[in-house]
């Protein structure tokens, strides 16, 4: 709360400065103040007409938002994984909402929309599939990051968490579409979910080959030694990494479809078009993430159910045994009894007759047990 009510003090004498074009020059990254008060910023352009400006040296996020007052166009400031510190220049310089400056330096929120005053604030969880030679109990299978967007009217900041879902590429991308770039700022967030969603398909396929292998395992003929039931910790893994994955995707099919369904000024409208296209790949990979889920239910199921079975084959066949084990047990108990009368004791073939005996109920019982599939 404490950082909270320095922000709103940050931002109270100075309401949205970016948009008004003859505000007095104030630079939020005074290096003499503070060295590393842009160590966080990766990137920092300024667009006009699809084409980013060509400058000596990358702009700082004051001097960028200079230059777009002065010429026009939008900047593009991205960063990677910024301190409250380094954030707080840019919060004043843009007019941020405190509530969302502080989710996007904290990270770990839910896919989101929020909308505060005239910027739109989106927050995407970023999912990297684990390459792994062998599917483990203990194999990380996905892995998670962030990418928050604030979105204005003539500048966009991007606040990266992670060490996957870099938007290098991605800016190239755009750079090389001057005609989509121009835009402005929604092309941006648009072409950020468009990335996001196309590596959560990706990650889906790869997460269905696993489904796949352990399926096969579980239903297949065990291995001489192996045991039913041996991959529960596998697919009991794979389900946490599944529902990780369902976190990512679930929350942020409704924002997409806000931005394809309402009107709102901050989206151009040849741009809100092409989110029904990422809300509908969502969609399907959202569809398959649940399928996930219920079809590993069903093996876990099934792979318990055959231990269970497997369990019960071997009391059968322990309990077989001990049959078969009780008869010349009983027989040995009754001729081990010290009578001094007792018939057979001493006649020549009692001892081979007992023998004979024993071996013969045995071998029936053996045979009965047999048949019936208890050994």
């Amino acid at each position: 709360m404490s950082m909270i009510r320095d922000l709103r003090a940050a931002v109270r004498p100075s309401l949205r400065p970016s948009f008004r074009k003859n505000s007095a020059p104030y630079s939020a990254y005074d290096t003499t103040r503070d060295p590393s008060a842009s160590s966080a910023v990766v990137d920092c352009a300024v667009y006009r007409d699809g084409r980013r400006l060509v400058t000596p040296a990358t702009p700082t996020p004051h001097e960028a938002m200079l230059r777009v007052r002065e010429e026009g166009g939008f900047a593009w400031i991205g960063l990677h994984e910024p301190t409250e510190a380094e954030f707080a220049g840019i919060a004043r310089e843009f007019g941020l909402h405190p509530l969302a400056v502080e989710d996007a330096v904290h990270a770990h929120q839910r896919p989101k929309l929020e909308r505060y005053d005239d910027t739109l604030f989106t927050v995407f969880k970023t999912i990297h599939y684990v390459e792994h030679a062998e599917l483990t109990a203990t194999s990380e299978v996905v892995e998670t990051g962030e990418v928050m967007c604030f979105t204005g009217q003539d500048f966009v900041i991007t606040v990266r968490h992670g060490g996957q879902g870099s938007l290098r590429a991605l800016r190239h991308r755009l750079q090389d579409d001057p005609e989509l770039l121009a835009k402005g700022p929604s092309a941006v967030l648009h072409a950020i979910a468009d990335q996001v969603v196309d590596g959560y398909i990706a990650v889906a396929e790869a997460v269905q080959d696993d489904i796949d292998e352990v399926e096969i395992d579980v239903f297949s003929t065990p291995a001489k030694g192996s045991r039913r039931g041996s991959d529960a910790g596998r697919i009991y893994q794979l389900k946490r990494e599944v529902l990780q994955f369902k976190r990512a995707v679930s929350p942020l099919l409704r924002p997409m479809q806000l931005l394809n369904e309402r009107p709102m000024r901050l989206i151009d409208p040849d741009i809100q078009k092409y989110f029904r296209d990422v809300a509908d790949h969502l969609a399907r990979v959202q569809e398959e993430v649940l399928g996930f889920d219920e079809l590993l239910n069903s093996i876990l199921q099934a792979n318990l159910a055959q231990a269970t079975v497997t369990q019960n084959e071997d009391m059968r066949k322990i309990t077989s045994w001990a049959a078969i084990i009780a008869v010349p047990t009983m027989i040995c108990g009754v001729y081990g009894m010290n009578f001094d009368h007792m018939p057979e004791l001493h006649w020549r073939y009692g001892y081979p007759l007992v023998l004979g005996v024993i071996g013969a109920v045995c071998f029936s019982i053996h045979r009965i047990l047999k048949r019936n599939g208890w050994l």
